[in-house]
């Protein structure tokens, strides 16, 4: 298969149109129409069409897809037919929800490490991992096969976090602190930045009103 450079647009499509397949498995509907995806989603079926082109033939013409299918290669092709171990770096609020939340472990993602640097969350568990010291990372990451790091440190550490996780073989990293990194180009960044969203959010209600 010619490989394209996908966009990154499509790639967050084709998750949540895993999503969508995996609630129709839950329902046990069998066969699906790019239209029903489209409707399902909120895109159109021209774009649902497209999106899996880049990846190959999918379904039958007239028929549709097998849902089960079409999951299974979606789920592949987003590297979730794998789990992922994790390591969480901040074991306050924000670190313990995410530490707690049920569907990074329905969709493949293990936080298998929690790391801090205060004294007092070191030793306590979130679920049943225990939180660590910062200077364990390096062991970790080689012990659990750990690639991918999430950052909600404060914004003044999370640089110094982030240069630790690089250092450590980390190719992967999720920020969730306000701060802008930097990191190698053989690693992947990625930001949450939750008050963006809502500026996002304000500013479409204030062109609205």
């Amino acid at each position: 298969m010619k490989i394209y450079k996908i966009p990154e647009a499509t790639v967050m499509r084709l998750s949540v149109y895993s999503r969508f397949l995996h609630q129709l498995i839950d329902e046990g509907v069998a066969t699906v129409s790019s239209g029903d995806i489209a409707k399902g989603v909120g895109v159109s079926s021209a774009q649902v069409r497209k999106d899996l082109a880049y990846f190959g033939e999918f379904g039958t013409r007239g028929v549709g897809y097998r849902v089960d299918e079409l999951y299974g290669h979606l789920m592949k092709i987003l590297g979730l037919d794998q789990t992922w171990n994790i390591v969480l770096i901040g074991a306050g609020k924000l670190g313990s929800a995410l530490a707690l939340y049920q569907g990074f472990a329905e969709r493949g993602f293990h936080i298998s490490t929690i790391l801090d640097v205060d004294p007092a969350r070191i030793g306590t568990k979130l679920g049943n991992v225990e939180v660590e010291p910062l200077e364990v990372l390096q062991d970790r990451v080689k012990e659990n096969n750990i690639r991918v790091g999430v950052v909600t440190v404060p914004a003044s550490a999370a640089q110094d976090v982030t240069d630790r996780l690089v250092q450590a073989g980390i190719k992967a990293i999720l920020n969730f602190s306000p701060r802008i990194l930097k990191v190698p180009n053989s690693v992947i960044l990625r930001n949450v930045d939750l008050s963006v969203n809502l500026e996002v959010l304000s500013f479409n209600l204030a062109l609205n009103r």
